[in-house]
């Protein structure tokens, strides 16, 4: 029997990834790249999960996170994504849709350690983790969990960070791999790594 938990997982590689420019609430469609990664996660998650029952996919309402949900839910064998908006990606502000390279040029606080939470206008660290600690707190107890939460990189490392109780400069140096799945149980987090998409 598989025990409860969150397996966390960030959507596919997508165009505006390619090209380096921040997504925030702003979208743009999976690669080819990404759609493989996603069917890599999936075949992964199949594995781990096996024949259990009791799953629910829960996606951020953004177009990429919701298509790679979709490619997840169709390699396990579920049925439906859930949209939950508390799992949707920081809002960079004005800088939603910028590319990095330009923000480098033009914003000293683009430099900055925690140089997310320094967008004019973007969400603050403090309201994203508010939003996520009310997603955790509405979940059933550990003890029942059993959900696919499908996310963005910096909301994905905020939720880790919330979950295991870590300090800002902590959260922010984790990694947020397209390619992986982090197990979220018991207090603990555990990367599992998954089949490279060629």
């Amino acid at each position: 029997m598989v025990p409860p938990m969150i397996y966390l997982v960030r959507h596919g590689e997508t165009e505006f990834n390619r090209e380096r420019r921040l997504q925030g609430h702003v979208d743009s469609p999976l690669t080819d790249l990404g759609r493989r990664q996603a069917e890599a996660v999936g075949t992964q998650l199949k594995s781990l999960i096996g024949a259990e029952r009791g799953w629910r996919i829960l996606a951020s309402p953004l177009g990429r996170t919701r298509r790679t949900a979709e490619i997840l839910a169709a390699r396990i064998g579920l049925a439906t994504v859930e949209i939950e908006p508390r799992l949707i990606e920081l809002s960079w502000g004005d800088w939603d849709g910028r590319l990095r390279a330009d923000l480098a040029a033009a914003c000293p606080a683009f430099a900055r350690s925690n140089w997310a939470f320094h967008a004019p206008t973007g969400e603050s660290y403090a309201a994203m983790c508010a939003r996520l600690s009310g997603w955790l707190a509405d979940l059933p107890p550990e003890p029942e969990r059993r959900i696919i939460a499908v996310s963005h990189g910096v909301t994905g490392r905020v939720l880790r960070g919330v979950y295991a109780g870590l300090p800002v400069e902590a959260v922010m140096s984790h990694d947020a791999p397209q390619d992986a799945v982090f197990q979220l149980s018991g207090g603990a987090i555990r990367r599992i790594e998954c089949a490279q998409a060629a």
